[in-house]
């Protein structure tokens, strides 16, 4: 049996759409890692059998659920650590994450900004870390994350854009396979500065950038206004666009990919991915959440290992 993925179904509605996604799962085996509790709690016998298992002890015949337990923080915390260490060490080849409430996390106490920002400190790669979405008619990744809107100037350089561009052609064209990604990279202001008039981030932090990336090989061109960059990847002559802020590239992305987009985590040493929206808690046990999202994070995360696996 190849080694399995590990699923950590989240809070709010993760339960319930990681289960249903499951249903009639063709792929490799799989693990759930959460509150036991949760998850039988979302169970439905259309969802077939689950069983408690001892670690990672994927079940022909159902679904097994480890439950990690608190560990000294919130065990939806320790499900993520626990499966991005298994993964670490080769026990699974990819982890797919639910949705958690960081505001919930925050008032528990636990230290949480994002999964992203999670996995980089538990993979030692902190600062290495890319936010990106794929799945559907966009791709983007982000230069920045969650941090607030007055704070996005000052988190710019030309170093970070360009560690951000040139980690998403590399897994594009490693993980995606394909072979000469093009990028679009944002300015950070309304027509990209319109020359100055509107800042000057532009030519002072993201012009360099560009430049760096060019010399190195990768087909990047900007910056360009954002409103540009989304109508020029819906026409099909860019592969990902790199975004300055979290609303910059996700509203255009979800207004035309909610629900086949994936969270998709670049810069990490494991195979990362994830359902593109939250915990969604006015939806948890009336059937009306969608679980395409999780679907589409499944596939990625076994399409991507098996590739990996594959050219090793």
């Amino acid at each position: 049996m190849s080694a399995p993925l590990v699923v950590t179904p989240g809070m709010g509605v993760g339960p319930e759409v990681c289960l249903r996604a499951l249903r009639g799962w063709q792929g490799p085996p799989v693990v759930l890692a959460g509150r036991w509790s949760a998850i039988r709690a979302a169970w439905t016998p259309e969802d077939g059998h689950l069983v408690r298992a001892d670690g990672l002890l994927p079940q022909r015949d159902a679904l097994a659920v480890f439950d990690p337990g608190d560990g000294g923080g919130p065990a939806e915390l320790e499900a993520v650590r626990w499966g991005a260490r298994a993964c670490l060490d080769g026990r699974a080849a990819a982890l797919v994450t639910g949705p958690l409430h960081k505001a919930r996390l925050s008032a528990a106490g636990a230290p949480f900004h994002g999964h992203t920002e999670l996995l980089a400190e538990v993979c030692g790669v902190p600062g290495q870390e890319v936010m990106a979405f794929t799945g559907g008619e966009l791709r983007v990744a982000l230069v920045t994350t969650h941090i607030p809107l007055m704070q996005v100037g000052a988190a710019l350089s030309p170093a970070r854009v360009a560690h951000v561009g040139r980690t998403a052609a590399a897994a594009l064209r490693d993980d995606l396979g394909l072979p000469s990604p093009r990028l679009l990279i944002c300015g950070l202001n309304p027509h990209a500065g319109e020359d100055g008039l509107l800042g000057d981030e532009e030519a002072r932090l993201i012009a360099p950038a560009v430049r760096a990336l060019r010399a190195e090989g990768v087909d990047a061109a900007g910056p360009v206004s954002a409103e540009t960059a989304f109508l020029e990847a819906r026409a099909g002559r860019a592969d990902l666009i790199v975004a300055m802020y979290h609303d910059q590239g996700l509203a255009p992305l979800k207004a035309v990919d909610f629900g086949r987009s994936v969270n998709w985590s670049l810069g990490l040493p494991i195979v990362r991915t994830s359902v593109d929206h939250g915990t969604a808690d006015s939806l948890v046990g009336t059937g009306r959440a969608d679980p395409a999202s999780m679907r589409a994070a499944l596939e990625l995360a076994a399409a991507i290992a098996s590739r990996r696996a594959r050219a090793t």
